[in-house]
């Protein structure tokens, strides 16, 4: 392969990716069956979580699979190698945060995160479910288990993937997603964040 087309190939997977994650999922479905700007709603977030505190929980369900699924389709797609797994990951999880759509104020990335857990390995996604579930469970604020997990899964994918690569797009999205919870942190440690709606 020439250096060209090595370029091409790079360019339209970080293209392709990123409008595969800037598909604002929560925002779409909320302005077609609510009638309602999520992002004008509660955070302003256009994320699963957002859209639960807005009054749907069907709507968040299916803003969460969405989210997660334009995370992990681009890395099946496009991840025959270690270094395109990796460019599609970061790039469906910027579009995410930062959808060209939407002024580039996007969501916090969680449920993309969590999708490309799963395409990079199922271990490393179960190993995201259950660590986001016990910390809601202990501390029944979805932020505080986001970050926690968030956390935990470069650790893990350093000790489970060969992937050095991916390992370094794990870290670099979960201090991403550290700064877009900036508000929540200063909130957390406020004592002000609320709980999530079924506790």
């Amino acid at each position: 392969m020439t250096i060209l087309n090595l370029i091409f190939l790079y360019f339209f997977i970080i293209l392709v990716s990123y409008l595969s994650g800037s598909f604002p999922s929560g925002y779409m479905l909320t302005k077609y069956f609510n009638k309602i700007d999520i992002t004008k709603e509660g955070s302003g977030n256009i994320g699963a979580t957002n859209v639960l505190r807005s009054g749907s929980k069907s709507l968040a369900i299916i803003t969460l699979a969405l989210d997660a699924l334009k995370g992990a389709l681009p890395v099946i797609i496009f991840g025959f190698n270690s270094q395109l797994l990796a460019l599609a990951a970061l790039f469906s999880f910027l579009g995410h945060n930062f959808p060209v759509w939407l002024k580039f104020k996007g969501g916090k990335g969680i449920s993309t995160y969590l999708g490309i857990c799963f395409a990079v390995s199922p271990v490393l996604g179960i190993g995201f479910v259950l660590i986001w579930v016990i910390s809601l469970l202990a501390s029944k604020i979805s932020s505080i288990s986001s970050l926690i997990t968030i956390s935990f899964i470069p650790i893990i994918s350093f000790f489970i993937q060969d992937n050095n690569l991916i390992n370094y797009v794990f870290f670099i999205m979960t201090i991403n997603s550290f700064f877009r919870h900036k508000l929540n942190i200063v909130r957390i440690l406020k004592g002000q964040e609320p709980k999530i709606k079924m506790f």
